[in-house]
């Protein structure tokens, strides 16, 4: 799952957060990153995401709002006040948790894929596109092959397409469907990364941590979190 693995300065001193207090709770999310989020055709956050965080707001009795950010920016953002919650396929990571704040995790650490228009490739010597700031990114960093970083997970796809890169490593659920679609195909072995993917929160925003970490529960003992991860990710995907 995408997580970054450094945290700036810049990051650091957006620390002023007040205590989580308010009326409505607003969710930031990236919206591009089907099926995780998305935008549909009527602008609005669509995907997985969007209805697991409907529901939880529903089982915590809180009322939301959905707001869009970069994924470059998204932390900064939260710590910042501009939103009150990210859902937005992020992965729990320890530098991450000394900014930051999560709920337990709603999809277990699932895998990360190569996608290429050849499986005459040697990954370990392959220049190979990662979106910025991902847990993938930082794989193929340390992998010894050529790392080639994008904004936005569709610009990898592209830089594969045009010629760019050899091959692009995101999250295996993001690169099904592209696959399906297109002459890209899956090359190598999946590879696990990630503590699983979880809400985060500010620090000083222990209440609403609570509040939803009490929701996903819920969903777990009951059944609703595999049926939703199911629906959306289909019967392979991993569950609880």
């Amino acid at each position: 799952m995408k997580s970054f693995l450094t945290l700036t300065a810049a990051i650091l001193s957006l620390s002023a957060a007040t205590a989580f207090a308010q009326d409505t709770v607003r969710l930031g999310t990236e919206g591009a990153y089907p099926p995780y989020n998305f935008i549909n055709d009527n602008g609005d956050v669509d995907g997985m995401e969007r209805e697991l965080g409907d529901e939880l707001c529903l089982r915590a009795n809180l009322t939301c709002e959905w707001v869009t950010n970069d994924w470059d920016s998204i932390i900064p953002n939260l710590v910042s006040g501009n939103y009150d919650a990210i859902i937005a396929g992020m992965s729990i990571t320890d530098e991450r948790k000394e900014v930051i704040a999560f709920t337990q995790d709603y999809y277990p650490p699932a895998a990360s894929a190569y996608a290429a228009l050849s499986d005459d490739l040697d990954l370990s010597e392959a220049v190979i596109a990662a979106q910025t700031g991902t847990l993938q990114a930082g794989y193929v960093a340390e992998s010894g092959a050529a790392l080639l970083e994008f904004a936005t997970p569709d610009e990898t796809i592209a830089a594969v397409k045009n010629g760019e890169a050899d091959a692009a490593f995101t999250d295996k659920d993001f690169l099904v469907t592209i696959v399906a679609e297109s002459d890209l195909i899956f090359v190598g072995d999946d590879v696990l990364l990630g503590d699983g993917i979880a809400v985060g929160v500010r620090q000083s925003d222990s209440e609403l941590q609570d509040k939803l970490s009490a929701a996903i529960t819920s969903m777990k003992e009951d059944g609703s979190l595999n049926a939703l991860l199911v629906k959306w990710f289909g019967p392979e995907t991993a569950t609880y």
